[in-house]
């Protein structure tokens, strides 16, 4: 008996393999327990944050530049103390992913003191405000997870710790995976979408206008170029 199969059995055994990945891929998009529409939120002191989410966890106010675009300088430290004593006066210190991290934002030489350079994102274009609040956010999303279609009233930047995220806004889709660092102007409607195989850890920071939201919500429909090879 001859070792090849027939050709219409070739042709159904290809049909119920395309009809099994595309079965799985649209049972692994309906996972349950998946977030989508995900907002960055306040916690409240000694609260057990979730697993999973956005969490905005420090803030600066009342910021003035003399200039319209600013650089985040994010560093990290040995100690929360020595952080502490490199901060400047508008300087945002956290411990999050086993590490303490200090953001800067101002010229693009206006280095910290001591500390290990991480990233320098940016420029980031403000728009015309007589005061600013920088809200530093910390993510911690699985692959598939999406976050609200949103706007801010001021640019945004990030840094992937670890993962893959892939933006998507009017002018198409962009990936950054861990290391690199993305930012988006004012006013540009929004979907962050958690790509790739890994959790996606990543820092956020917003800085808008301090009479205004951090963000609000958008109608605008994402163009799904995030879901696409």
């Amino acid at each position: 008996m001859s070792g090849k199969l027939p050709a219409l059995s070739v042709v159904l055994l290809a049909l119920w393999g395309a009809t099994f990945d595309l079965r799985a891929h649209d049972e692994q998009a309906a996972a349950p327990g998946l977030l989508t529409e995900v907002a960055c939120v306040d916690g409240k002191p000694g609260e057990k944050r979730p697993e999973y989410g956005c969490f905005n966890v420090g803030t600066a106010k009342d910021l003035e530049f003399a200039q319209s675009e600013v650089y985040w300088h994010l560093s990290t430290f040995a100690t929360r103390k020595a952080a502490d004593a490199a901060k400047s006066a508008t300087g945002i210190v956290v411990e999050e992913d086993g590490r303490v991290w200090l953001s800067e934002f101002g010229a693009r030489d206006a280095a910290p003191n001591g500390g290990k350079a991480v990233a320098l994102v940016g420029p980031l274009q403000l728009p015309r405000a007589k005061s600013y609040s920088a809200v530093l956010s910390y993510a911690v999303m699985r692959p598939g997870e999406s976050s609200r279609v949103h706007t801010h009233p001021g640019p945004e930047g990030w840094y992937v710790i670890a993962g893959e995220q892939c933006l998507d806004t009017p002018a198409g889709a962009s990936k950054a995976g861990a290391g690199a660092t993305m930012t988006v102007p004012p006013n540009v409607p929004m979907e962050l979408n958690v790509t790739g195989t890994e959790l996606r850890k990543a820092f956020a920071l917003v800085i808008h206008d301090s009479a205004q939201d951090r963000g609000i919500p958008s109608d605008w429909q994402p163009t799904g170029k995030c879901g696409q090879p």
